[in-house]
């Protein structure tokens, strides 16, 4: 079933659900990404499958959700992320997190624990906009970004990156890395050697960051920040259908 939810922020999100059997599947795409990349349609399809709950949506300024992607921040999307599994969804949730939603489900595994059954994390990408974008501005795009609030990057995926000091200051309130993480799910992490965007020492942080009894890191041997080949999408089924019941 697809439809839109409007949320209590005022945002309109789009979503899909599948009906089935729990603890049903969350997929939290990345920045700038939507529902209907490949990683999120391999899930859907092993889903309808295997006769697995299944939901995939868009954050607010995404895909087919409203608003306008400038005008987010990682506060945001986190709410969006929390409304859809609150309103759409029975119980604690397996959550699917590919880079910044690695960082969106850290947060909704820190804020709704008891919705929360597992987590698998593609590329996690928690605190990016302080520890990637910010540490990668020059002196001159930190100024533009001071006096203009915004500055455009550009992008191997087409159109100019907008980036904003709201995204830059929002993602300062919600950083995973400055504080203890207590995970205690099971999480499988899964983390290209060959990933240009989120490199792997960062996976590797967040293992030793994190506190918890069931934290396990999948390293791929030459896999990009895409991690959509046909071996890499059985890796990401695969850890979700050995997560313990």
């Amino acid at each position: 079933m697809t439809g839109i939810l409007d949320t209590a922020s005022g945002r309109r999100i789009a979503y899909e659900r599948l009906a089935g059997q729990g603890p049903g599947v969350v997929f939290l795409g990345g920045f700038r990404s939507d529902m209907g990349g490949t990683k999120a349609l391999h899930l859907r399809a092993w889903a309808q499958e295997t006769g697995r709950a299944f939901l995939r949506f868009d954050y607010s300024g995404h895909g087919d959700s409203a608003g306008r992607f400038e005008d987010g921040c990682i506060g945001d999307w986190a709410e969006d992320a929390r409304a859809v599994i609150d309103a759409l969804t029975d119980g604690p949730q397996v959550l699917v997190g590919s880079s910044m939603g690695g960082w969106i489900a850290l947060l909704v595994a820190r804020d709704l624990p008891h919705r929360v059954a597992a987590l698998v994390s593609i590329a996690a990408a928690p605190d990016f906009t302080e520890r990637g974008f910010w540490v990668g501005f020059s002196a001159d795009q930190r100024e533009a970004l001071e006096r203009q609030g915004r500055v455009e990057m550009p992008s191997e995926y087409g159109a100019p990156m907008v980036l904003t000091r709201r995204l830059i200051e929002d993602g300062r309130d919600h950083l995973i890395m400055d504080r203890p993480l207590s995970l205690p799910v099971p999480v499988r992490m899964l983390q290209g050697t060959a990933d240009a965007d989120v490199p792997m020492s960062w996976a590797l942080d967040l293992l030793d960051h994190a506190s918890g009894g069931d934290l396990r890191l999948t390293l791929v041997k030459g896999a990009d920040h895409r991690f959509s080949t046909p071996d890499c999408l059985d890796l990401i089924v695969a850890a979700i259908e050995g997560l313990p019941d």
